[in-house]
Parts: C-alpha cells; structure tokens; sequence
C-alpha cells in the first residue's frame, strides 16, 4: 500500500505541477498589470485574481478546502494574522482566502523565480533574513500594510514545522507589529497542508481536505511581547492539538 501510494503521489505531483504552470501562465498577465495599480487597491484586485486561480487549482487537484471563523474579522477592523506554519502549501491557503486584503511575509529567494517570482512578489513582504538592513526595512513596510487598512500575515515559528511538535517556538516579530501599531492578533490554525506537501517527500503531492479556522482576535492591551507571544502560542497550540484528528 505505501508503495501504491507512493506512485499515486508523484503522479499527482506530476498533475499538479502541469495544472499549476497552465493556470499560472493564463493570470500572470492580468497579475502583472495589477503592478499598474495603486495601493491598496492593488491588493484588493490581486487577492481577487488569485483566489479565483487556488480556487481552480484546488478543485482540478482534488483538494478541498473548508475555512471557518471569518466572522472574526470584524468590518472596518485589520489585523495581525498569525498562522502556524507546517507546508509550502500554507501561503496559497492564507492570501486567497484570509477575508480582506493582506500580504505575507514571505523569503526574497522565492521571488528569484521567473515568472512565478513576480506574482509572489504582488502578495507578499519581502525579507532577506541574513541581511539586518532588509529585516528592518521588511518591519516597516508591514507597518505600510497596516496603516493602509489590510491584514498582516505573519508564520511566527518563522518556518515549516519540521518536528514531531505540534507547534514550534515564536519569534517576536509579529508580537512587537501588534503591539507597535495597536492592531489585535487573529490566530489562525491550519490543518493537513503538510499531507498535501509532505515534508519529507521531495515530489509528492496528496489531495485531502485542508482546513483553515480564525479564531477570536486577542487584543493586544497592556501585554508585553513576551506575554502576547505566549498567550497566542497556547491558544494555537490548544486548538491544534484539539482538532488535528477532526
């Protein structure tokens, strides 16, 4: 059986390679002349672009998504999304359907891409973490998203849970954002990406139902980084450890 399902998943790596270069080359267009805009609503039309290509992709790949909590983002309201973080799969899950526009935070390297490195780019904030210049310019263009009414969404363990840990340490970075610009954190929980993209599995792709919940924004108040990092962490870590098997 593994080695039956091993076959089916390069297969349908294979599959969804091929569907994602088709669709990818019929919006790259329309997704460059988004560049021609203005911000914000720049982002406001990509999130709509892209959200009708994941869509696509999704259903031709047989993965189904099932997003829940969007009443949580409270009209007029932006946010601090922070999201754990387990598959290269969790950033075409997060931009297109986080409710309201948003960018993430996302490597420089795969904005080197042809092609592909130009759409990345339209959706996200770019840092190079080796380089302290880039960090602190990365922090301040988050604050640029924020003050123009969109959502900030940031993967606090900084990257792909690769232990038997439900959930990684945090970083500060998303903590002193929230703190900085008085914006609430909107946990969010993601389920069963790392199945679609295993890992530990080079060319492998697993069409299984992929989750998405927002939970209850957590004011930031009079909390210290160290304490708003915490109290977020356990509420992830709480809600993951209670729904994985659902």
């Amino acid at each position: 059986m593994t080695t039956a399902k091993n076959i089916l998943g390069r297969l349908s790596a294979f599959w969804a390679l091929i569907i994602f270069f088709i669709t990818m080359l019929i919006v790259v267009i329309p997704l460059w002349a988004v560049g021609l805009v203005e911000e914000p609503r720049r982002t406001v039309i990509f999130q709509h672009i892209s959200r009708i290509w994941m869509q696509t992709f999704f259903l031709l790949t047989g993965v189904r998504i099932d997003v829940k909590g969007k009443e949580h983002f409270r009209k007029g309201e932006n946010y601090v999304v922070v999201s754990n973080h387990n598959s290269f799969m969790d950033v075409p899950l997060t931009t297109p359907f986080i409710p309201g526009p948003n960018k993430t935070i996302a490597k420089v390297e795969m904005a080197r891409i042809p092609l592909f490195g130009m759409i990345y780019r339209r959706g996200s904030v770019l840092v190079d973490r080796k380089s302290e210049e880039s960090r602190k310019s990365s922090y301040h263009q988050m604050k640029e998203v924020l003050t123009m009414g969109m959502h900030m969404c940031i993967y606090p363990e900084g990257t792909r849970n690769k232990t038997s840990q439900p959930l990684q340490a945090f970083h500060n970075g998303a903590f002193r954002l929230a703190l900085d610009s008085g914006k609430a954190i909107l946990p969010t929980v993601i389920f069963n990406t790392a199945k679609v993209l295993p890992i530990n599995k080079p060319f492998f792709y697993w069409p299984v139902r992929i989750r998405m919940h927002f939970l209850p924004a957590v004011p930031v108040g009079n909390l210290t980084i160290d304490q708003l990092k915490e109290k977020v962490h356990a509420i992830i870590r709480e809600y993951y450890v209670k729904h994985k098997d659902q």
